[in-house]
């Protein structure tokens, strides 16, 4: 029986990675990156949960392949002229995946259960606009005194204590209905094949640990999807999922390694697809312990001493454009602040940061030693080994590199209590500044340096006060300037959004947030 088993559990994960060609596959492959921590929408902190879960949920309003706002659960919505109340018009013959109806009043049931303190939503914050939001997630109103109402099965009423693209925020994951009953019988496992109730395009079928998910089409949603089935795959080393693209095992990837432009355009001509993505990447220093609690002069000599030309030509290479600040460029609205030193030429930033690291105590013949933990894969890797040379070439610092399994490192990151530097970085939920800048607030649930910056917090709460979107936009341009200054994170680089499309599928459009629902891709042929 046992040898039974285990030939198996082989022959399914073989499936995974020797399935037909794409051409002649049932279903779409589709590369994830690390294993999702959850399917709870409420609970999602990451890019790989959130795929998964933009194919078997669906908010009041959605995104299509292009990134552009369309009805979701809502047919319409109306506000007020003064921006403070949102109506939202839920379409007939809603239904979950069971077949059950969905009305309004379990859309309200879901949203107080996101603001829960129990349920420790790790981006409630992005709804906070919503009338006592805050004060909810906190514990100190309860939860029937978030500002949505639900005064009819098809009627939604949400008070903003401050204005804010409502819509656009609808569409993330810490809004999509949960379905309650299923979650009161089953606990912490109602996300589990069999037992995950869902509302999107489909309904999830199968998830193997460290292998894959796989979702089928919904048959209670109002627009069977063209693609009846998609698989999931874990796929957290880029070069091996990039071999799995050319052995007909994938149709669509989820990164590319490290690799001259040149070269993989030449390989894959029309099936690589490169463009510009809100999305920032940086190394992060724990505030909250030494060496970095209480010395901004050691931290600005790690900032300058990284070669970000070097680190974008050589080590990444795949169009990404140096960073100094953390809100990408062509952020709706938004021009960040370059700070002086981005004038100066390397050499001269590597002379200023010998300097601050003498000025804080340290030199070759006393070294700084400190740890740089990052999530196990091959391009992160690349650029730990390559920021340690440069700060080991420039200053003497010896690094020592720590890489873990992106469940256990999301942990030890938010814990803040054994890391040094860690790799950090931030992926846009919606094209606005603020979305980035919000990370740093002392009391964000992602402020993993621990940074308590009254200034910081002060600009951003005057932003969010503004009365213009100029000033608001003022008030943020001031804010990262703030952030710069407390040197509390390396930037390193802007990310690009890229891929390997498989040419039978059709339908995936470039998009700066670099969202894919699966129920808006189709196959050339059918198979």
């Amino acid at each position: 029986m046992r040898i039974l088993t285990r030939a198996v559990v082989l022959g399914v994960l073989l499936a995974g990675i020797l399935c037909p060609a794409p051409a002649a596959a049932r279903s779409l492959e589709r590369g994830n990156g690390p294993e999702p921590s959850t399917l709870d929408p409420h609970r999602c902190p990451e890019v790989a949960c959130a795929n998964v879960l933009r194919d078997l949920f669906e908010g009041l309003v959605a995104e299509d392949g292009a990134g552009n706002l369309i009805p979701g659960l809502a047919e319409r919505w109306d506000v007020s002229e003064d921006g403070r109340s949102w109506t939202f018009h839920l379409r007939e013959g809603l239904r979950w995946s069971n077949g059950e109806p969905l009305d309004a009043g379990q859309v309200l049931a879901s949203l107080r259960r996101a603001f829960e303190p129990a349920t420790a939503a790790p981006f409630a914050a992005h709804l906070d606009a919503i009338e006592h939001a805050a004060a909810v997630q906190r514990g100190e109103r309860p939860p029937a005194a978030l500002g949505v109402s639900a005064p009819d099965a098809r009627t939604l009423v949400f008070r903003l204590s401050r204005s804010a693209d409502l819509p656009r925020l609808l569409t993330l994951p810490i809004a999509y209905p949960v379905h309650l009953p299923s979650l009161a019988e089953h606990g912490a496992r109602f996300t589990r094949p069999g037992r995950l109730v869902s509302n999107g395009a489909y309904q999830l079928a199968e998830w193997l640990p460290q292998a894959h998910l796989v979702v089928e089409r919904n048959p209670h949603f109002r627009e069977p999807a063209p693609i009846e089935r998609v698989r999931f795959h874990v796929t957290e080393d880029a070069a091996a999922e990039l071999r799995r693209f050319e052995a007909g095992g994938l149709h669509i990837t989820e990164t590319l390694p490290p690799q001259p432009l040149e070269h993989l355009r030449a390989r894959f001509g029309e099936q690589l697809r490169i463009s510009p993505y809100l999305g920032s990447f940086w190394l992060g220093f724990n505030l909250t312990r030494p060496p970095f609690k209480d010395s901004p002069a050691l931290r600005e000599a790690l900032v300058l001493a990284v070669d970000r030309d070097i680190l974008t030509r050589h080590v990444t290479g795949l169009g990404e454009a140096p960073a100094w600040g953390v809100v990408p460029p062509g952020t709706a609205g938004y021009t960040p602040p370059v700070p002086a030193v981005a004038s100066l030429t390397q050499r001269q930033r590597e002379a200023r940061a010998r300097a601050l690291y003498a000025q804080a105590g340290y030199s070759r013949e006393r070294p700084l030693q400190i740890e740089l933990r990052y999530n196990t894969s091959t391009p992160h890797r690349r650029m730990a080994l390559a920021v340690a040379a440069m700060w080991r070439e420039t200053l003497g610092v010896r690094t020592t590199l720590r890489n873990e399994e992106w469940k256990v490192f999301v942990g030890t990151r938010r814990q803040r209590a054994i890391t040094e530097v860690f790799r950090g970085g931030w992926i846009a939920d919606i094209d606005d500044a603020r979305n980035f800048l919000g990370t740093f607030h002392s009391q964000s649930p992602a402020n993993w340096s621990g940074l308590d910056d009254r200034e910081y917090d002060a600009l951003l709460a005057a932003a969010d006060a503004a009365p213009t979107l100029e000033r608001r936009q003022s008030l943020l341009r001031q804010a990262e300037h703030r952030l710069q200054a407390t040197h509390a994170v390396v930037p390193l680089y802007f990310y690009t959004s890229r891929h390997l499309v498989h040419r039978d599928v059709l339908g995936f459009e470039a998009n700066p947030l670099d969202r894919h629902p699966s129920r808006f891709l189709r196959f050339a042929e059918a198979p």
